[in-house]
């Protein structure tokens, strides 16, 4: 006997579906559930019918959707996989390496299994935590996940629930963490079926990508309890070791307890009981440190967050762009102060935004922000998803990896950048017509607006920009992708072999920089780091007991107690007297 239950406080009467029985159910109850129980095994299918609309609807809990967002449930039974990763414990986070990748654009298949063949690269390369874009159930066969709609089952072309199993089993018998990409702020466009159910949205407010989340109208106490339920279930249930949370600044939430706090608790209290570390890490713009400081001090207590103004800062800095929210950036200044405060705007005033924007990060580690140049948005959300190897040059692009890992942040890396790919991460989705249609258009009208041409745009919903966007690993033994490969591991090397880049207190790093000449250096330590972004040599002086641990390009030497650094170079010292 299987037990059934649907959240629907607002139906009349409410049936479930299993294979070809109907069944009444019971309710609703005082908190709007109704219940059930059929003779069912794992494998059947099942919907319920409300009130007399005769149409079966998925289970919006449904852990298997494997026709599509669009058809029944099926019953998962999630403790039959057999696990072998027994004594596995993720790494710290403040010892991390990031690898952010997307599924189905990581390898020619483009599924979970696929993705497994590439671990023992990531390990080899450095990495420690693999963190996966969205893998909940979205209408088409790909897309990048932001806009799922059956948040509890995996994306049936990825190779569904067993085998986001097998992938994360694999990654622990490696050594690698996963962390997962959830959306909670928003459903996709195209198969959300809550609404038949209950109040799961809400028209006080909305957000750029559909309606808003409920998290404190009428309802809102299931609608927390549903996706905290989710994330607890990736944790518990499919061994995830932390979540990335999308754009929590789209939440609206007034709630004496907010959402995040709240999903902090469980996820502690989770964290004891299974005995091993849980990580939670926001995406947010807000430059608010209430995120990422611990509950207990009256923040969210989220444990880290990815930081968009080191990124701003460092690509204006190395491409010169200025459109959109570029605009705010532009100085060398504005990068020392990245690095050595976190929030460049820290209660300042934005003359994008028009507004003071946000408050100093304070005395919170700087291991709790994720530093990187580049990352799914940062590249894909461009016009034509091009790579800051693109847009700025191979040595450029090396002077970019050279800051990101050996910053105070948590560094991450987007997929194919540590050997500079040639592939784009463009926008692709696989809608329906109308949707196709509107979301076609849509994207033209958006940059239309910074001057592109419409036919110059790639169409999302057309196949070939999706399989454009697919990694072409054979690249990375070749001329400069090899070369940029290695530069790439010989700075992860460092950074994880060297104890004054492992230090994210604040005040751990000391910048300088020369504007006019477009000179920055730091130091770490016995660390010093400078590059030069102008046009004209500049020579770095080099004390007695220096030495050159990484150069780029390779002819940069130390001759007469200095470097001379030809422009778009870098040089990474250690002074043995420090």
């Amino acid at each position: 006997m299987h037990h059934f239950e649907i959240w629907a406080p607002s139906a009349r009467t409410m049936a479930l579906r299993i294979e070809d029985s109907i069944v009444p159910m019971r309710g609703p109850d005082d908190r709007g559930w109704w219940r059930a129980e059929a003779e069912a095994a794992p494998g059947a299918n099942y919907g319920f019918l409300i009130d007399d609309d005769p149409r079966a609807y998925p289970d919006p809990r449904s852990r298997w959707q494997p026709e599509g967002v669009h058809g029944l449930s099926r019953i998962y039974d999630q403790i039959v996989f057999r696990w072998s990763d027994t004594g596995f414990k993720a790494p710290p986070l403040a010892s991390a390496i990031v690898y952010e990748l997307h599924i189905g654009t990581f390898t020619p298949q483009g599924t979970l299994d696929a993705a497994i063949e590439k671990l023992d690269y990531l390990r080899d390369l450095g990495v420690t935590h693999v963190e996966l874009m969205p893998v909940a159930a979205f209408a088409g066969q790909h897309g990048w996940g932001y806009d799922g709609v059956a948040l509890y089952a995996v994306h049936q072309p990825y190779g569904g629930p067993d085998a986001l199993k097998r992938f994360v089993n694999a990654a622990h018998q490696r050594g690698l963490a996963v962390v997962l990409d959830v959306v909670y702020n928003h459903f996709g466009p195209v198969g959300n079926y809550t609404g038949k159910f209950g109040p799961y949205l809400t028209d006080s407010h909305h957000t750029p990508w559909g309606g808003a989340v409920n998290l404190e109208d009428s309802g809102a106490y299931e609608v927390r309890r549903f996706f905290c339920d989710n994330a607890l279930m990736w944790l518990r249930d499919f061994r995830i070791d932390g979540l990335r949370i999308d754009a929590v600044h789209a939440f609206v939430d007034r709630s004496a307890i907010h959402f995040l706090e709240q999903l902090a608790a469980k996820v502690e209290t989770l964290q004891a009981e299974l005995a091993r570390p849980l990580v939670l890490i926001a995406e947010s713009d807000l430059n608010d440190p209430r995120f990422v400081t611990p509950r207990e001090c009256g923040g969210l207590g989220m444990d880290a967050q990815w930081s968009d103004d080191f990124h701003h800062a460092l690509f204006v800095a190395l491409t010169g762009e200025k459109q959109g929210y570029y605009a705010d950036f532009g100085s060398l200044s504005q990068l020392a102060k990245a690095l050595e405060k976190t929030f460049v705007y820290d209660g300042v005033y934005s003359r994008y935004r028009r507004r003071i924007h946000g408050r100093p990060a304070g005395n919170l580690s700087q291991h709790r922000f994720l530093g990187y140049i580049q990352d799914h948005d940062q590249v894909g959300n461009r016009a034509l998803g091009d790579r800051i190897s693109h847009i700025a040059g191979m040595q450029r692009a090396r002077i970019a990896a050279a800051l990101v890992l050996l910053s105070p942040f948590v560094p991450m890396l987007f997929q194919g950048e540590e050997w500079a790919a040639t592939a784009p991460f463009q926008y692709f989705a696989d809608h329906e017509p109308e949707m196709a249609r509107l979301v076609s258009e849509g994207r033209k009208k958006e940059f239309a607006a910074f001057g592109w041409r419409p036919e110059s745009i790639p169409d999302p919903e057309d196949r070939a920009t999706f399989l454009r966007s697919k990694l072409d690993w054979n690249e990375r033994g070749q001329g400069p992708h090899a070369e940029m490969l290695e530069w790439y591991r010989s700075l992860i090397q460092l950074r994880r072999s060297t104890p004054a880049l492992n230090n994210g207190e604040q005040g751990n790093i000391r910048v300088t920089c020369d504007e006019r000449r477009e000179i920055l250096s730091f130091e770490r330590g016995a660390i010093r780091l400078c590059c030069n972004l102008g046009n004209a040599e500049y020579a770095v002086d080099a004390p007695a007991g220096s030495r050159i641990l990484l150069a780029s390009p390779s002819g940069v030497a130390l001759q007469n107690l200095a470097v001379v650094l030809p422009k778009d170079s870098i040089v990474i010292l250690e002074n043995s007297g420090a």
